[in-house]
């Protein structure tokens, strides 16, 4: 009965039959037993001498990781070359992932503190023009000041440890400007010339303040000033923390365990021969996940870090608040020398009560140019009694209708809203980093559209393990990596995080605040508002909401094309490294506020 089963043999299956019983019992002495493609893989890898590979499987007694019943390809020596292996990877590919976040942060650090110099430099040399070409005796004297207090206001920003205040700044300005309004414009015939070194100007320094002949002017500029350059030094403390962040991570150690798990799940399939197979998907996320606990738990402090970056870059470019600010200096030294001038009568009589009797010698009368020597610009439809500060946009938005503030095809100058948005557009791909990143490291390690993967212990069809979460807390279920405790140095860099971003938020309330996390949407853009100076059309970016899950962060942080971050050549179009604001609104800002200012 058993021989109906059986197929009948033809003469030709029957004469090829001993033939290939006698090459199925030559194999294993040729090929099943060679470890040649293990010494070919320890050689492409570069992984150690080719000596340490044995030529053919034998027991080593000695391994530590790579057990298993049955001979082994591997000895104790290949193994210890496979864990310095796969650490020196992995390490590789974190700083590979990590790069492009960091250069994002310090190429736009640089961006803005480029940006921020140029506004400093421009808005010096428009004030000191005002001098110059209004107030030709004070011009000398003067500039030593001028420039003391654009260089406290920019080592301000530049320097968030430093102890240079904005108001300290400006009063210092206006106390030694007072001795040289007083002697050489409200009372020309005073014996002293308002420099140091003389008991009325000493006096006149002294007690500006109490004196007030500058009105609300000079505090007025203070509080503008205060309050713009607040955002911005918050700003480049922020990038200044994100970057010590990433140089901080890239530098943490993997555990014992970690590299263990990672040589049993990339180079334990070699000893037996499996040069090919791929690690499960879910086998390497759980090893992953283990390894990088530490690292996963900075997620929700760099949630909250990713938003107050968002926020602090709105609150420094928004509105063109930084650059209505440092251009108004003018406008403000203006108005308040026109209030010392207009009360130089009761003013000069409070100076002799406090200071003594002005000594006086006779001089020619003081001349100073009126406004008409200020080039011909559009006339201010508003009041010219109101502070420069008062609704600032209102009152040069009839502009856009007459005068282009969107540069030339061929202008690469950009304002610090164009940066901004730039900027956010890359920031928010970048929220769920440190979730997403054992996901991005298994990405080009696990078996795609296989039968077969490799499950630490020998090859299957699929992973039967249970997957675990991010962060240390859920590692206590994972069976491929035990985890001790959170890292030392990651623990450390978790806390002062925390930290910054709630100092951040005690001092500046409502910066990096979000109802929830789930869903912190992408920055500017995903409003689709673009200004016209923002030059946004066209620039093939995608913009819609993005919401970053675990399963698919790595889809969305990686789908768009990869752009640079500043001063890198994309195709199609050549940009320059943001380094000036935009030369049209700072020509229509200079002409129209000085048109208004020095007409008072």
């Amino acid at each position: 009965m058993s021989r109906a089963l059986l197929p009948p043999l033809t003469p030709c299956w029957t004469a090829l039959l001993p033939l290939l019983l006698a090459l199925a019992l030559s194999v294993p002495a040729s090929g099943a037993h060679s470890c040649r493609e293990v010494k070919t893989a320890f050689q492409l890898r570069q992984i150690g001498p080719l000596k340490w590979v044995p030529e053919t499987p034998g027991t080593d007694v000695d391994l530590l990781v790579c057990k298993h019943d049955g001979p082994s390809c591997c000895t104790r020596r290949m193994e210890e070359s496979y864990r310095v292996a796969v650490v020196k990877e992995t390490l590789q590919n974190i700083r590979s992932y990590s790069y492009d976040l960091k250069s994002l942060l310090s190429a736009h650090a640089a961006a803005f503190h480029d940006t921020y110099q140029s506004l400093f430099i421009f808005s010096q040399d428009h004030l000191s023009s005002l001098f110059e070409s209004i107030y030709a005796p004070l011009s000398g004297d003067i500039s030593l000041h001028i420039s003391a207090l654009f260089s406290d206001l920019s080592l301000f920003i530049r320097d968030p440890s430093s102890n240079v205040s904005v108001e300290a700044a400006v009063h210092r300005f206006y106390d030694n400007l007072f001795p040289l309004v007083y002697t050489r414009l409200i009372y020309p015939g005073a014996a002293v010339d308002g420099t140091e070194g003389d008991e009325l100007s000493d006096c006149l320094r002294m007690t500006r303040q109490d004196l007030n002949p500058f009105g609300r002017h000079a505090l007025a500029m203070s509080e503008e000033l205060g309050e713009s350059l607040r955002d911005a030094r918050a700003l480049s403390r922020a990038f200044a923390v994100g970057e010590e962040l990433m140089n901080g991570t890239e530098m943490a150690p993997l555990s014992r365990e970690c590299t263990r798990a990672l040589v049993r799940m990339q180079y334990c399939p070699h000893c037996r021969g499996l040069t090919l197979i791929r690690p499960c998907g879910a086998f390497c996320l759980n090893v992953m996940r283990g390894c990088l606990a530490s690292l996963s738990e900075l997620d929700m402090p760099w949630r909250q870090y990713v938003a107050i970056l968002e926020d602090l870059t709105k609150a420094v470019a928004g509105e063109h608040s930084l650059e209505l600010a440092l251009l108004g200096i003018r406008g403000r030294v203006n108005e308040a020398i026109l209030n010392a001038r207009l009360h130089g009568p009761s003013l000069a009589a409070t100076v002799d009560k406090v200071c003594g009797q002005t000594k006086t010698h006779s001089v020619e009368p003081t001349t100073i140019k009126t406004a008409s020597t200020v080039p011909d610009s559009p006339t201010l439809s508003t009041n010219q009694s109101s502070p420069p500060s008062s609704e600032p946009l209102g009152r040069l938005s009839h502009l856009r209708s007459s005068l282009p503030l969107k540069p030339a095809k061929s202008q690469k100058d950009r304002s610090l809203k164009q940066i901004a948005r730039e900027f956010m557009n890359y920031i928010g791909r970048y929220r769920a980093f440190f979730a997403a990143l054992p996901e991005m490291l298994c990405e080009g390690e696990v078996v795609r559209d296989e039968f077969s993967c490799w499950s630490g212990d020998g090859v299957v069809e699929s992973y039967a393990g249970r997957i675990v979460g991010n962060g240390v807390h859920a590692q206590r279920q994972n069976t491929e990596v035990r985890v001790r405790g959170a890292e030392p140095t990651l623990l450390e860099m978790k806390y002062r995080l925390e930290n910054f971003s709630q100092e951040i938020q005690e001092t500046m309330p409502g910066i990096g605040f979000r109802e929830t996390w789930e869903d912190l949407g992408s920055g500017e853009d995903a409003s689709g508002e673009c200004d016209d100076e923002d030059d946004c059309q066209g620039s093939g970016e995608s913009t819609s909401k993005i919401s970053l899950t675990d399963s698919t962060v790595t889809e969305v942080m990686w789908s768009a094309p990869h752009k640079p971050p500043v001063g890198r050549s994309n195709q199609g179009r050549s940009e320059a490294p943001p380094t000036r604001p935009t030369f049209t609104i700072l020509t229509i800002l200079t002409l129209s506020l000085g048109l208004q200012w020095t007409l008072n």
